[in-house]
């Protein structure tokens, strides 16, 4: 008999322990998904805290997904990468009325008809997360890094109590009871996919970010420039611990990786979210046409300053999945969505004075030296004046009072002088006949608009040459930032881009203020960089006009960097998507002795390029350009693309003389007007799917 009291009592333990989970589960949507807390947050807090007791006196019965386990008690000692099975791309922005209604047509002539609606968000300025949930459970959080690898941060995003780490699943019991309380039911699917990757932006609340920079003042630490930089600095923490005492909040906005469909729309896939328990912004509109979205839009431009987190714009994307995979995406963005960009706050202030930078090319710019004043939550001292023609233009003088905004709300630059404020006796500046940095001669460059330093060997130029190749989206060689980089180019350590991987750590280590383990982090981060996809070698010479997509479409055209080099314009002005100026560019740079010896030295110095993965190089569609358009019975727009690819062809956005198969769908629109107007070859999906079978 004791042992069946013994055991009852084990059974109602369990049950209790599920019951609170359930119970904090449950409080903890209605507070953050629905909006409608139910207890006080004592209550709640009493409900954590019987939780906790039990856990503690009886560990057997703690689970991974408990509330009480948000927080780990060990700190990491750094971060893994995750890759992401989905993309996290980038968003093009626009800042105007024109730019938006200019989408607007771009959507219009390429779906072919005006029956789409659109889904109208808040940009939310914070930093954007990818949450991974197997079987309903939370396993991996990855930051979106460069959109195809990030950093795991799952720890971190544990701590954050908007995110659930179980999804909701249907309750019968539990609904019953919400229909006694008056609330909506927590869910009406069976379960969660099996698979899902949501999208979503952590950030950190107005109120929330003022309190943590009071605690940083009072302790006599470095405050926090914005929101923004205190939510991306407490996601990368090593401790957990510490994570969870920021207050972290969180909006889910897209969806990745499912193993089955929720949905086969975005608003839609908003409102199942919510449903499984996942946050979601309450101000997400529909727009019918580009005019509602942008009225929505400028509501919110003057109505933001009521919400208790910052806004940078809005987001504006098509509602239906099948007219996205019609749009695509380019190399770095989603062509069926784009970005609002609120009118840029200014501020006024005084040019103490003006500098001239020099860049990697040569380039001389004048930059504006300012009195520190808030634009945009961080502290701006100085500021772009463009070109010396643009100088000239403003008059912009020591000593005046000037408007300043940050173009994008990025880069600070000067916009306007009040020469009404002009002190007596301010000479205008003059443009400087020699380079400031290493004191040869300047010249104005063909196009008239800028002045150049013409010696190639300056130290100023050099050292934005090596920021650049050893920047994220080249090389991407972690730890050699800007500081180390003057002090290398400086000691007379680094001249070239195969001087950074002879460097040893007995030469970092004579270095100010470089201790041994950072100069251990530098020579990893060398080393770790010599094997980097080819594209990104390319990106990193630094050839005009050529940026990270332009070097992608080169490094898989041509598949090595032995034939790049030994490329003939004829070639490089063949391939779709390089225009005559990048063809003309790319042919100049490997001509060159000088550049040639650049690439011997980095090969020489043990840097080898990753050649990209071979496809198929035989059957109908190898080396091909193709453009599909329309409606597909058996692809998607993104499978189709990727078969093409996978067949050895290429794909383009737009026809040309260039093209050399359209592949034709339902509702083709005018791209197939286009196609029998150059007399380009037009296929159905029946031949395309025996041209990409074809052995």
């Amino acid at each position: 008999m004791a042992k069946d009291v013994k055991k009852r009592a084990c059974t109602e333990l369990v049950e209790r322990v599920e019951q609170l989970r359930h119970e904090i589960r449950r409080h903890d949507y209605l507070y953050y998904v629905q909006n409608q807390p139910k207890v006080s947050d004592q209550q709640y807090d009493e409900l954590f805290a019987e939780l906790k007791v039990i856990e503690q006196k009886y560990p057997e019965l703690i689970t991974p997904d408990s509330p009480t386990q948000r927080v780990s008690e060990r700190p990491l000692q750094g971060f893994v990468t995750v890759r992401h099975a989905v993309p996290m791309l980038s968003i093009d922005n626009t800042y105007n009325a024109e730019e938006l209604r200019a989408f607007d047509e771009r959507i219009y002539k390429s779906l072919g008809d005006r029956d789409y609606d659109y889904v109208v968000e808040l940009k939310i300025d914070g930093l954007a997360i990818s949450l991974r949930y197997e079987e309903g459970r939370l396993v991996t959080a990855a930051t979106r890094g460069d959109g195809e690898v990030g950093d795991d941060v799952t720890s971190n995003v544990r701590t954050i109590k908007a995110i659930p780490l179980v999804l909701l699943s249907e309750d019968r019991r539990q609904e019953t009871e919400d229909k006694r309380l008056g609330v909506r039911p927590l869910s009406s699917v069976l379960r969660p996919p099996d698979i899902l990757e949501v999208r979503g932006e952590v950030f950190m609340p107005t109120k929330s970010f003022i309190q943590l920079n009071k605690q940083r003042a009072e302790a006599g630490e470095p405050l926090f420039a914005n929101p923004r930089n205190a939510a991306a600095g407490s996601l990368k923490l090593l401790d957990a611990r510490t994570t969870a005492q920021r207050n972290l909040s969180f909006f889910a906005y897209a969806i990745g990786e499912v193993s089955n469909a929720l949905a086969d729309n975005h608003y839609d896939i908003l409102q199942e979210f919510k449903k499984l328990g996942l946050p979601v912004n309450p101000h997400i509109k529909r727009a019918k046409n580009i005019d509602e979205a942008l009225d929505i839009c400028l509501g919110w431009g003057e109505k933001r300053p009521e919400l208790d987190y910052k806004i940078d714009g809005m987001v504006i994307k098509i509602n239906r999945f099948d007219q996205r995979d019609i749009l695509g995406a380019t190399g770095r963005a989603p062509r069926w969505c784009i970005s609002y960009k609120f009118p840029a706050e200014r501020a006024e202030t005084v040019i103490e004075s003006i500098d001239v930078q020099v860049g990697k090319s040569g380039i001389l710019t004048p930059v504006a030296n300012l009195t520190p004043v808030l634009l945009a939550g961080t502290t701006v001292k100085r500021a772009s004046l463009h070109n010396f023609d643009e100088l000239k233009r403003l008059d912009a003088r020591c000593g005046d009072t000037v408007l300043i905004e940050k173009a994008g709300e990025i880069i600070p630059q000067v916009v306007e002088v009040k020469k009404e404020y002009r002190t007596a006796g301010a000479e205008p500046f003059k443009i400087p006949k020699k380079c400031p940095i290493c004191g040869s001669a300047v010249a104005k460059d063909e196009e008239g608009v800028y002045i150049r330093c013409v010696n190639r060997d300056c130290q100023g130029q050099l050292k934005e040459r090596l920021r650049y190749f050893a920047g994220r989206d080249q090389m991407d060689i972690e730890h050699l930032g800007p500081a180390l980089i003057e002090q290398l180019v400086d000691a007379g350590l680094v001249e070239s881009f195969a001087d950074i991987y002879l460097l040893e750590k007995s030469e970092l280590l004579e270095l100010e203020r470089m201790a041994e383990k950072s100069a251990a982090n530098v020579i990893e981060a060398i080393v770790k960089s010599k094997t980097r996809p080819l594209w990104r070698f390319i990106a990193a010479l630094g050839i005009r006009h050529i940026g990270g997509q332009s070097a992608q479409i080169l490094a898989e055209h041509f598949g090595s960097l032995e034939a790049l080099r030994n490329a003939d314009g004829e070639a490089l002005d063949a391939i779709d998507q390089i225009g005559p100026a990048m063809a003309e560019s790319v042919y100049e740079y490997f001509r060159s002795p000088q550049n040639r010896k650049v690439i011997d030295g980095l090969l020489a110095a043990g840097v080898k390029p990753e050649k990209p993965k071979r496809v198929r190089s035989t059957g109908k569609l190898a080396g091909k350009s193709v453009v599909v358009t329309g409606t597909l019975e058996n692809f998607s727009r993104q499978q189709a693309e990727q078969a093409i690819k996978q067949a050895g062809g290429k794909t383009s956005s737009s026809v040309s003389k260039k093209t050399d198969f359209v592949l034709a769908g339902k509702d083709p629109g005018s791209k197939l007007d286009k196609a029998l107007q150059l007399g380009v070859k037009v296929i159905d999906e029946k031949q395309f799917m025996q041209f990409i079978n074809t052995d």
